[in-house]
């Protein structure tokens, strides 16, 4: 059984509690899924762009620069060897495609197990309500500092996109702002800490229930 306690936006606690079962969340961490679930996310970031040019590719002639004997020099072959100053690399890099896939599943629920696990850890801090009429953040670091969060890195979680609290969030450093809807494995890893409104953990409990 997970019980978290319920802040106010000021981050003062209101004296009531929000549980839930772990199995409404997921079920049991399994440490190769969410192993896999990071090293796709770290692989499909890497541009794979890089190139650099061969012996074949640079420009110059094939030709032997000198006879092999009888000049009193090293021997010596086409200026487009490697070891010869504007020659190509021996190998020679060129772009490719680091992406990796996983099923639409397994990546759902790596994400799920990645938040019980954070939800186990008691890194998780369940708020109320974010909402403000303008843009504030102010009351954003303040909800940090009182939670004794500054300086670490975080991941704040809403129900639905709200343009005044990306507003209020935007500036802060280290600090994200998600849609429950578009959280994944590692996000939520990577995160010291995860501040979930009410309207983001019954969104993520549906997504958990289907």
């Amino acid at each position: 059984m997970i019980d978290l306690t319920v802040y106010d936006k000021n981050g003062a606690a209101t004296g009531e509690s929000y549980s839930f079962a772990n199995d409404d969340i997921s079920p049991p961490v399994n440490q190769a899924l969410l192993h896999s679930a990071l090293v796709m996310y770290g692989a499909n970031q890497r541009q794979g762009t890089v190139k650099s040019k061969s012996r074949a590719e640079v420009s110059g002639s094939s030709r032997k620069l000198y006879k092999q004997k009888g000049t009193g020099n090293a021997r010596a072959g086409n200026k487009r060897t490697p070891v010869r100053r504007g020659g190509g690399h021996c190998f020679a890099k060129s772009p490719k495609e680091w992406r990796i896939t996983m099923p639409r599943k397994a990546r759902q629920l790596a994400t799920k197990m990645a938040l019980l696990g954070k939800l186990e850890s008691g890194r998780v801090y369940f708020i109320e309500s974010l909402e403000m009429e303008s843009p504030k953040t102010r009351v954003i670091t303040k909800l940090i500092s009182t939670l004794g969060l500054t300086g670490k890195s975080g991941l704040i979680a809403i129900g639905e996109h709200n343009e005044t609290v990306w507003k209020s969030c935007r500036n802060i450093e280290r600090v994200d702002l998600s849609t429950a809807a578009n959280l994944n494995a590692r996000a939520i890893l990577q995160a010291s800490f995860l501040i979930v409104t009410r309207s983001a953990m019954q969104s993520m409990r549906r997504q958990a229930a289907t």
